[in-house]
């Protein structure tokens, strides 16, 4: 049986993975983002201790002129970067990982052995990790407060960088100068991090020389319904029918019998009668179709819940015997929804969704349920010590971002997810964490290109089954770009999100790990970035280091 750890496994793995997260987070998931000292996992600790950790002294507000900022701030901070110049010799490039969303300490394997020791081994470059201000131990306020983090900004970000590749001394290397001017520098990132380094290059070219975009989300979307696109696509056609069908029911009980006994029916099916928000039940019983994301062709890093939810869902046969006492409750309700010539079908579909959540509520020791899948709690959000750290991606994409994952897909569809998760519902945490009660800013980055974004050596890579594609050039319905050695253009074959991020120790390799699309395009990578590194060396045939 599926139990909620192993749902709650998903967020992990999405978050080890560095990747953007699930809007709309319950409370009790949000508490594990709290900040506790430098605590680091296994993993972690071993690779701090291979990489030492430096930091740069760098501006708090690059952007004195701008009114955004006032109260503006003459102060400075510590940004956190890590290196890696084992493969360094001179004329190589620096290849900077951008941390994004994260602690950077999380990045520290694409240092050892995925992409960025890839393309540092293959260029003769010296790999770095830069991690992103607020995040990790790079923070430059004394609390997380609105008023704090109005410097949370992708452009005071972006400026961070171009600071770093200017003012960045290297140790044991101080006496080459990695200067733009003679050096090139080539940005990396996946994800949010990915349309950071896609910005970087069009806001800076003068400093970063080429970067790559990998699961890049350069287009700011602020109903972001179709992150269920990729799963509606590529999912298993029964499975996806039915996940449809099943979630229109509940929208049929929810809000269109919403007052009635049928609502409390419900939700006593999946042992959560005290939940008290619909939109938080809703949202306690969809786990299985976020999945997609968390897999990975990594099999440390992977999750294979999606599909195994997917199998659980499109079974005709019953998959857990003890829901058998459910089935007059739940045809009832079929019948209730509009659905009563399909009971037959449907019931054992609708009760192996139910048995595949119901330990969701035994998962919950509190006789309230709320303060286990709940999302409404003002007292929590008012908290913005330096410790909250859960604050700061929302405030991103409450500010300026969006992506919030809703039911909202339009009215001749029927959603993967409730319609009760609407932008009301997703935005709780804007307005009673930050006080935003309107949209996000999303001009303030699509001003720069969006879907339609392109500059010399900016290289997109993408993987096909990506949840987050939709908001990408590689976005379904846009016209297909051609890839050229400038402007690479890759989509991964039955890939999800940042695919070509990850790597393996040679003696961790197999005939199958890692894929031949991956590693494809981690090859043409490294090909195009020498071919960089050596038009740049053309064009500054004087520089030497």
């Amino acid at each position: 049986m599926v139990g909620y750890s192993r749902v709650l496994g998903l967020l992990a793995l999405v978050s080890g993975a560095q990747a953007l997260q699930r809007s709309s987070l319950p409370i009790s998931e949000l508490k594990k983002q709290i900040r506790e000292g430098n605590k680091l996992s296994a993993r972690d600790v071993d690779l701090a201790a291979l990489y030492p950790e430096y930091n740069l002294t760098t501006p708090i507000d690059h952007f004195h002129n701008d009114s955004l900022y006032e109260p503006h701030s003459d102060g400075q901070f510590n940004q956190r970067y890590w290196f890696d110049a084992q493969y360094y010799k001179p004329g190589g490039p620096v290849i900077v990982l951008f941390g994004g969303e994260t602690d950077g300490a999380g990045r520290l394997p694409f240092l050892q052995k995925g992409i960025v020791y890839q393309l540092a081994k293959a260029t003769n470059g010296l790999g770095v990790i830069l991690e992103h201000r607020y995040y990790g131990s790079s923070i430059p306020t004394q609390d997380l407060s609105t008023e704090s983090l109005r410097f949370l900004t992708t452009d005071q970000a972006l400026a961070d960088s171009a600071y770093f590749a200017n003012n960045v001394k290297f140790a044991g290397l101080e006496h080459v100068d990695f200067s733009p001017k003679t050096t090139p520098w080539i940005a990396y990132g996946g994800s949010y991090a990915g349309a950071f380094v896609a910005l970087l290059r069009k806001l800076y070219p003068d400093e970063y020389y080429g970067a790559i975009s990998s699961s890049g989300v350069p287009e700011a979307i602020w109903d972001y319904y179709k992150y269920f696109e990729a799963a509606a696509v590529y999912g298993p056609a029964t499975c996806v029918e039915n996940t449809r069908k099943i979630t229109d029911i509940v929208d049929k009980i929810l809000i269109g019998k919403k007052g009635t006994k049928y609502v409390g029916q419900l939700k006593n099916l999946f042992g959560l009668p005290n939940i008290t928000h619909d939109g938080d039940f809703a949202s306690t019983i969809n786990g299985g179709i976020y999945g997609l994301q968390s897999l990975n062709w990594d099999p440390t890093q992977s999750s294979n819940e999606f599909f195994d939810y997917c199998d659980i869902v499109s079974s005709k046969k019953l998959k857990y015997p003890k829901t058998e006492s459910l089935r007059a409750s739940v045809n009832e309700l079929i019948k209730v929804a509009g659905y009563g010539r399909e009971v037959n079908t449907l019931s054992n579909y609708v009760l192996n969704y139910v048995g595949y959540y119901l330990p969701r509520a035994a998962s919950c020791k509190s006789a309230n349920q709320d303060s286990c899948f709940g999302t409404y709690d003002t007292k929590f959000y008012s908290q913005d010590s330096i410790s909250q750290s859960w604050r700061l991606w929302p405030y991103q994409y409450c500010t300026q971002w969006g992506y919030l994952q809703t039911g909202n897909v339009p009215r001749n569809e029927l959603p993967l997810i409730s319609r009760t998760i609407d932008l009301e519902y997703s935005s709780v945490i804007c307005r009673d964490a930050f006080n935003l009660t309107g949209k996000a800013d999303v001009n303030a980055i699509n001003k720069y290109g969006g879907f339609h974004l392109s500059y010399p050596r900016l290289a997109w890579v993408d993987g096909e089954w990506d949840p987050w594609r939709a908001a990408g050039v590689h976005a379904i319905g846009l016209p297909k770009r051609e890839s050229t050695t400038s402007e690479p253009y890759i989509l991964i074959s039955k890939a999800v999100h940042h695919w070509d991020e990850n790597g393996l120790f040679p003696n961790e390799t197999t005939a199958a790990l890692p894929p031949a699309a991956v590693a494809d395009a981690q090859s043409k990578e490294a090909v195009f970035v020498k071919k960089w590194v050596k038009q740049f060396q053309k064009e500054h045939g004087h520089c030497k280091n």
